[in-house]
């Protein structure tokens, strides 16, 4: 063990330190992402393979093998838009940048007080819309699929979206801590059959959001101007406004708490 200890030089920290800091870097651009769902699963591939090679499982053995041996192929299309998105901020030089910030309570209220607000007019007047809080699954994809914003929130900037006939009308809006990252974003469509069939696009893309994220969606009725909240792959169809606001409210602060006490270092290299 001396031997070891004593064979180790200078170069050998440095590299284990530029190592160690490249892969902590990686691990906090996929985290919060889709990715990690599907790193999970490959380790649970890799758990599996080593159990088979202990209790010298040959079926089950050649079947990890198989698995390994187009493993890379896939992995390079499974995990293409976090690929393309870490070159991206390569270039720019954001690949070692984050900046976290911490949200009271305060902030919280006031930015659902703007969205209720919003979300109250459109309803009045039967204008559809979909509102969407990220949480801890990252929504990038989604986001890049509309028109980039990144703005303060404002009731009167969600209003003038959403008004029919306006280029941003028809799609999403993606909400990020206190940011309007985009709107006109496109949302997967719930596969579920048991959806009532009084439900149409806009509610069916609300739902099948919260089925492969965690976000919060609220939706305003086109026909009928109820309000609706989706989250979790369940939708709560006209509820009303103090129910959403403290089912908002419950939610996103939970969230916020758990930022709260991870958010403490600030990185910046660039």
């Amino acid at each position: 063990m001396m031997e070891f200890i004593t064979a180790i030089n200078i170069k050998d920290i440095i590299d284990i330190l530029i190592v160690s800091y490249v892969i902590y870097k990686l691990i906090l651009l996929v985290r919060g992402t889709r990715a990690i769902q599907l790193l999970k699963g490959i380790f649970v591939v890799v758990v599996t393979w080593a159990l088979s090679t202990w209790f010298k499982l040959s079926t089950l053995q050649w079947m990890m093998n198989q698995m390994f041996t187009f493993g890379v192929l896939a992995v390079i299309i499974i995990f293409q838009p976090e690929l393309r998105r870490a070159l991206e901020q390569l270039g720019r030089g954001a690949l070692f940048s984050r900046t976290t910030q911490t949200e009271t309570d305060n902030d919280l209220n006031k930015r659902v007080s703007e969205v209720l607000k919003a979300v109250s007019y459109l309803a009045r007047r039967k204008i559809g819309a979909i509102i969407v809080f990220e949480r801890e699954t990252g929504l990038n994809d989604y986001v890049e699929s509309g028109i980039s914003i990144e703005s303060h929130i404002s009731s009167e900037l969600l209003i003038n979206i959403f008004i029919p006939n306006t280029p941003l009308h028809d799609g999403a809006v993606l909400i990020r801590k206190d940011q309007l990252m985009a709107a006109g974003c496109y949302l997967p469509l719930s596969e579920n059959p048991f959806i009532s069939k009084e439900l149409g696009t806009r509610h069916r893309a609300a739902i099948g959001m919260s089925e492969v994220s965690d976000a919060v969606c609220v939706i305003v009725s086109e026909e009928t101007g109820h309000v609706s909240l989706a989250l979790n792959g369940h939708i709560i169809r006209d509820i009303k406004e103090e129910a959403l606001l403290s089912k908002l409210f419950e939610e996103l602060k939970s969230k916020t708490k758990t930022k709260e006490k991870n958010s403490i270092w600030k990185w910046r290299l660039w």
